[in-house]
């Protein structure tokens, strides 16, 4: 397998919502995406994440984010790996965290926060929202149905501006 395929996305977007909701009740969150750091790597247990979270923090060439609660900044509910490329912005990591996948998640909207994060950058940056990712094959049609994102080459995916609108629009009111 190619290198690049063994960090494609395999992340099912669960539910496109306006923030993060509560998987029972349906009471929803408002979250806060900051820069995390070297410096706050000990916010990250190896336990909780399937993805070498400290390892992404040493690539210089990449920034790390954290979603987490705005009545909670120290529970990270998910994590994202991003490279600025010049022209557009990719994903090279998306997590949710441990108790936010599966069956029994917490919270939904988790990972579709992370992407509109992503769009939002690319949008600040003058890059018209582009944003770039690898998808594992299974999942390409679902990218396209939930994200808007289209199929490039192979299995390298991006979200176009108008989908990336559309993203931002929903998750970044303010």
């Amino acid at each position: 397998m190619p290198d690049y395929l063994s960090t494609a996305f395999d992340i099912e977007i669960d539910k496109l919502t306006n923030s993060i909701e509560n998987a029972v009740s349906g009471e929803v969150f408002d979250t806060e995406i900051t820069r995390l750091t070297i410096l706050n790597e000990k916010q990250i247990k190896k336990k909780d994440w399937g993805f070498n979270w400290k390892q992404e923090l040493k690539d210089p060439s990449r920034e790390v984010y954290k979603l987490t609660t705005a009545g909670n900044r120290m529970i990270i509910q998910g994590l994202l790996s991003l490279e600025d490329k010049g022209d557009h912005i990719f994903m090279h990591l998306l997590e949710s965290a441990k108790f936010n996948q599966g069956k029994t998640k917490v919270y939904v909207g988790v990972p579709g926060n992370l992407v509109a994060y992503a769009c939002k950058l690319a949008f600040e940056k003058s890059y018209d929202g582009y944003v770039a990712f690898d998808s594992k094959s299974v999942l390409i049609e679902h990218y396209q149905k939930m994200l808007g994102a289209t199929l490039f080459r192979g299995q390298r995916m991006y979200i176009e501006t108008q989908a990336a609108s559309v993203l931002v629009t929903r998750y970044f009111k303010k």
